[in-house]
């Protein structure tokens, strides 16, 4: 519930940024959104300028349909009738090729490919490891008087099989086969993102031109917004220091158009262990949960590399992951580290509220 209600309030905390005070001018373009839950276990939004609110509702109707055909194929922990997704992929590991749809097949090599750019800090192949934790967070939710973390030796064994070079893709044959029956995928780091990025373009090639999805905090904006004001949207940057159920105050106000903003943060997804956050974003170095910093904001166009690089760049020491971001072009980042001191790249920072960005004037 307390997962949920973080959701829900993340979206509001987003939605908030979209409405004005100030009376709009008059436009053939309304702006109407909505929301389900049925997709990535999280709340989904849509905010979109459309000429009429049918137009809207059939667009927000094929945005749904899309995410819950992408969240069956991404899905690892449940089967569907008439669907090979990558569960099925688990489940026949050191058996067969597995045949899939071709969602699958290029979710796979866009992580193997990103993969191999940043040292495998984030690894789709961490099924064995990211299980087991799955598991001690399960139960330390629900007993937290006995919560505690994997053995270390446990962990190390379960290591031995994140090899991703044991997934084999047949791009021709359309099928993937991992060669160890022990290892297993797990794309969560990856898989909402790279979903909201598939669905956004497809919708803006059906004529949805003024949007934004919010997939659960990970959010994808297409073109500007349609009130006659405004060149950029804002989306807020959540405190990690703030409990999103009790306080909405923002870290700050990024301005954005046509760009991805996801974050990574220890404040999602954790429970506690003898006083400390033990969050979901596990180091494959260490196999313990990422200690450098609070959180971590990625800026870029593609929701897909915003999202792998949200998690990468929260496992990599600070002079690391920056370097790693500088490195890659139109790909900007913000740091809250572990001491609450703020970092941002400098393209970061000429679109934050705090040095002095608004949504009016043009990147």
């Amino acid at each position: 519930m307390k997962k949920i209600i973080a959701a829900v309030m993340s979206i509001l905390l987003v939605a908030a940024m979209f409405t004005g005070c100030k009376k709009q001018p008059v436009s053939e373009y309304t702006k109407y959104n909505d929301t389900f839950f049925d997709a990535f276990d999280t709340m989904i939004m849509v905010v979109a300028y459309t000429k009429t609110e049918q137009e809207f509702k059939d667009y927000f109707s094929k945005i749904e349909k899309r995410f819950l055909e992408l969240h069956k194929l991404y899905d690892i922990y449940n089967d569907y009738e008439g669907i090979n997704n990558i569960k099925t992929i688990n489940d026949n590991a050191g058996i067969k090729p597995v045949k899939v749809n071709k969602e699958i097949i290029d979710l796979i090599e866009f992580s193997k490919d990103w993969s191999k750019r940043t040292d495998n800090h984030t690894n789709i192949a961490m099924g064995a490891v990211l299980k087991i934790w799955h598991d001690y967070r399960e139960a330390g939710k629900d007993d937290p008087d006995n919560a505690k973390i994997p053995p270390m030796d446990q962990l190390k064994e379960a290591e031995k099989h994140t090899d991703i070079s044991k997934v084999k893709v047949d791009v021709n044959n359309s099928t993937v086969y991992i060669e160890d029956k022990d290892v297993s995928l797990d794309v969560g780091a990856v898989a909402k993102g790279y979903a909201t990025e598939l669905v956004a373009k497809e919708m803006e090639a059906a004529g949805l031109k003024s949007f934004i999805i919010n997939a659960g905090g990970n959010v994808r904006t297409v073109g500007k917004p349609f009130d006659g004001i405004r060149e950029r949207w804002g989306i807020g940057i959540q405190d990690p220091d703030k409990s999103v159920t009790t306080d909405e105050d923002n870290l700050d106000t990024i301005f954005v158009s046509n760009k991805s903003v996801v974050s990574s943060g220890d404040y999602q997804r954790y429970y506690i262990v003898d006083g400390k956050r033990m969050h979901h974003l596990i180091d494959p170095k260490t196999l313990m949960p990422g200690d450098y910093f609070k959180a971590v904001t990625i800026v870029t166009e593609d929701s897909g590399v915003a999202d792998f690089l949200s998690t990468t760049t929260f496992l990599l020491p600070y002079e690391q992951s920056r370097a790693l971001v500088e490195s890659l072009e139109g790909v900007e980042a913000l740091w809250v580290l572990k001491d609450g001191r703020i970092e941002a790249t400098k393209g970061m920072e000429k679109i934050m509220k705090s040095k002095g960005a608004t949504g009016a004037k043009a990147e």
